[in-house]
């Protein structure tokens, strides 16, 4: 199945404003803003991320609708996992994070 994974974006490179470092699920890896070219998102945005790239500039609150179906889903492992396998090496959190819990 194709995941698409909400991330917030922490930052953007100073070198490269094609790059940004984006918070998912309590992780940060790298992403890939070229195919958002028309509209950046800022630091602060939240965006649909697949395979390493920006899909969409999205809500908080559609992040945390995409993060709800993902479990309804019974695709949350494998979101966790897509993010783990993209060179992380932090410990990501247990799931799902407070923020989304009702």
């Amino acid at each position: 199945m194709c995941l698409a994974i909400p991330g917030q974006i922490v930052a953007i490179d100073s070198q490269n404003t094609h790059l940004a470092t984006v918070d998912v699920v309590g992780v940060r890896r790298k992403v890939d803003l070229g195919l958002l070219q028309d509209e950046l998102p800022v630091p602060g945005d939240w965006v649909l991320i697949h395979v390493g790239f920006a899909m969409s500039k999205i809500s908080e609150a559609d992040a945390a609708d995409q993060m709800e179906t993902l479990t309804m889903l019974g695709e949350a492992a494998a979101a966790i996992e897509e993010v783990r396998g993209y060179g992380l090496e932090n410990e990501i959190p247990d799931y799902p994070p407070q923020r989304w819990k009702q």
